[in-house]
C-alpha cells in the first residue's frame, strides 16, 4: 500500500514523496514529528536534554571534565564523528587523568532508550532500578540527548497538576 500511495501522491504533483519502508515505529524511534492522538504524549525524546556536554572520540578527558564542570552536570557522552553514541563519562571517569583519550575512560554499553520511549513508564523503571538519567539515541545511534530524572519527574508531575 506504501509505494502505491507515493506514487499516486507523485502523479498529484507532489515533488517531495518518500516511501518510508520501515515503518511508523521506526519512524517514531527516530524521534521525527508526529501527529494523532499520540502526538501530543509525553515520551523521552520530548523531555530529554539536548543540551547535554558531550564529548568526541579523540578528545581527552580533560575536554570532557570541563564542558561537564560548565554545564553543572556530572555527566560528558561521548560520540564519535557521526554523532553515534559511544559511551559515558561521569564521576569518577571524569577524574581520570586529564590527558586520557575519552574511549580509554569512558563507561561502553550504557543502556539507551529511543525517543518515542513513553515517559511513565520509563521514569517508574528508572525508579525502581536507581537510575538518575538514560541516554536517548535514535534508532540508527544518533545521540539526542539525555533524560535525567528530575525533568522526567517534573514534567509528568505538571501534566497531572
Amino acid at each position: 500500500m506504501s509505494p502505491r500511495a507515493a506514487w499516486r501522491l507523485e502523479s498529484l504533483g507532489f515533488s517531495d514523496v518518500y516511501d518510508f519502508v520501515p515503518g511508523k515505529a521506526a519512524w517514531l524511534a527516530m524521534g521525527w514529528t508526529s501527529e494523532g492522538e499520540l502526538a501530543g504524549s509525553l515520551t523521552a525524546g520530548k523531555v530529554a536534554r539536548k543540551d547535554i556536554p558531550s564529548a568526541r572520540i579523540g578528545e581527552t578527558v580533560g575536554d570532557a571534565h570541563r564542558r561537564a564542570a560548565e554545564s553543572g552536570l556530572d555527566l560528558c557522552l561521548v560520540v564519535n564523528k557521526a554523532e553515534i553514541y559511544m559511551g559515558r563519562l561521569r564521576g569518577r571517569s571524569l577524574e581520570a587523568d586529564p590527558t586520557m583519550p575519552v574511549e580509554m575512560a569512558m563507561e561502553h554499553g550504557s543502556s539507551t532508550v529511543r525517543p518515542s520511549e513513553p515517559l511513565e513508564g520509563l521514569v517508574k523503571r528508572m525508579t525502581k532500578h536507581a537510575v538518575d538519567s538514560i541516554v536517548v539515541s535514535d534508532l540508527k545511534g544518533r545521540l539526542i540527548g539525555a533524560l535525567l530524572l528530575p525533568d522526567a519527574q517534573q514534567a509528568l508531575d505538571s501534566l497531572s497538576g
